[in-house]
């Protein structure tokens, strides 16, 4: 059921992005009657918020009438959980603001069907493409080459390829992943831990730059070396995860490695549940910090995590390719984006969690 609220603040955003709203598509949308959203109308026209009109409401106009949305912009990224979720949720929140309508697709990390989504948004019109192209099982002369032939100006989000000119010379909004991971082994050598190991969950974009920042971060403060494993997905196969992560705390134990850095939160968590199995202490035996901060509060031990700027992100890239729309592509360089993530410190590493 839709409260007050969210109705309200879908019918207002109908009314910024298309200058008017009918009572029969909102209700259908929203699975409330028609009397529900013509009483929400007429207490948003009471606070001056839009204006009611036979069948549903428009936006308050100036002399030039309603303002609707100027350009379709469509977004195209791999899933819509999680990480991705919340960037769309900040483009979105952004959107009004720009007069912009955003359409939606998924790619499920597959570039045939991203392809698909293109050609549907090209073809409804859009003006500029926000895209988190996929990287796997496609070479990166091919990628280019897709890119470099579609015809409105692109924002790549989240993906950072500097091996091919053409790629990075295009707009793009990223988290400093790195950055981010250097954050996490700092802080457990301020906790007094002078060997950090690491899992990495390998297969996503996001994990080459958090084991950059590892080894930068090792390097710098002159650390031990700590054990190393990559991590699988765990959904096909859970055993063989089950054998990473026992491997990972066996490896620790040898070496008398007590801190650990683990991306993905998922495989943080699930790492803390082997150790707690097994009748280690957390953060007591072994310091944990996880990387992307998604569900890392609903751990067995509450996850301190590095914690990424996602709606954020999701802001920037729509602003980036507004200005690019605005201003054509010839007009100023390509511009790269990059927000610092921050550490959010819970019980897992040993410190106190900060308010």
């Amino acid at each position: 059921m839709h409260l007050p609220r969210s109705r309200h603040e879908y019918l207002l955003r109908e009314v910024e992005l298309r200058g008017s709203v009918r009572s029969a598509e909102a209700a259908a949308r929203l699975g409330v009657s028609e009397v529900t959203i013509r009483r929400d109308i007429r207490e948003l026209e009471a606070a001056g918020r839009l204006g009611r009109v036979h069948g549903g409401a428009i936006a308050l106009g100036s002399e030039r009438g309603p303002r609707a949305a100027r350009a379709l912009v469509g977004v195209v990224v791999p899933s819509v959980v999680a990480h991705f979720l919340d960037t769309v949720r900040g483009m979105e929140a952004l959107a009004p603001a720009l007069h912009v309508r955003l359409v939606l697709g998924v790619s499920h990390y597959r570039p045939e069907l991203e392809e698909q989504q293109v050609e549907r948004l090209l073809a409804l019109g859009a003006t500029g493409l926000v895209l988190a192209p996929t990287t796997r099982d496609r070479s990166l002369d091919d990628l280019a080459a897709w890119l470099g032939a579609i015809p409105v100006p692109l924002v790549l989000v989240e993906r950072r390829i500097d091996a091919l000119t053409s790629l990075s010379e295009l707009d793009v909004a990223r988290t400093d992943h790195a950055h981010g991971a250097v954050l996490a082994v700092e802080h457990l050598v301020r906790l007094g831990h002078r060997r950090v190991g690491i899992g990495v969950y390998d297969r996503t974009p996001t994990a080459p730059r958090v084991r950059d920042g590892y080894a930068t971060a090792v390097s710098r403060m002159g650390l031990a070396p700590g054990p190393d494993v990559a991590l699988s997905k765990g959904d096909d196969d859970p055993a063989r995860l089950r054998r990473e992560l026992a491997d990972l705390l066996d490896r620790c134990v040898a070496t008398g490695t007590r801190a650990v850095l683990v991306h993905t939160d998922d495989h943080a968590a699930r790492l803390v549940e082997t150790a707690l199995d097994r009748g280690m202490r957390v953060p007591e035996d072994l310091a944990v910090v996880a990387y992307d901060d998604e569900n890392a509060e609903l751990a067995a031990v509450p996850l301190t995590t590095v914690t990424t700027p996602r709606r954020e992100l999701g802001r920037e890239a729509l602003q980036l390719l507004a200005d690019r729309i605005a201003h054509g592509t010839g007009h100023r360089p390509p511009r790269h984006v990059e927000l610092l993530p921050r550490l959010t410190v819970r019980a897992s590493c040993g410190a106190a969690p900060r308010s």
